[in-house]
């Protein structure tokens, strides 16, 4: 009997496998963001980091979440997380550009990479998933 996959495991999957990407883009940027442009680009790094590991998060719990419920109530948890992000990512950039001291070439950066990879990370992960289309 072939052994199949739940979302529960394939998102957790995604969770863990997302962020160690991201640890990991978090100590080479903030590395390169070092020599680069000293502490301020250490710290945009880390704080690109930091921002992508949360939104990396929400989009992956929220879909988790919302596959306990009915179809309409996935598409609304789906979508009202998409849009609590937008907020959230507005109102982070607004605090981003007033703290002073962190470089935005590496915060920019930073959180480019990890969103690309963290799309490779979540490609892979649900091709190499089981999941039966039907029940």
């Amino acid at each position: 009997m072939t052994q199949f996959d739940n979302p529960k495991t394939v998102f957790t999957k995604v969770l863990k496998l997302g962020s160690l990407l991201i640890a990991g883009i978090a100590v080479v940027g903030s590395t390169i963001g070092y020599f680069a442009a000293g502490l301020p680009g250490l710290l945009g790094a880390l704080v690109g980091a930091a921002v992508a590991f949360v939104f990396v998060s929400l989009t992956a719990l929220s879909v988790l979440i919302g596959g306990k419920l009915s179809l309409g109530g996935f598409y609304a948890v789906v979508l009202g997380g998409w849009l609590l992000k937008v907020v959230i990512f507005i109102g982070t950039i607004a605090i981003i550009k007033q703290i002073g001291g962190l470089n935005r070439v590496a915060i920019f950066a930073t959180i480019v990479a990890s969103v690309l990879g963290s799309l490779a990370v979540d490609g892979f992960v649900v091709t190499k998933s089981r999941i039966p289309v039907v029940s």
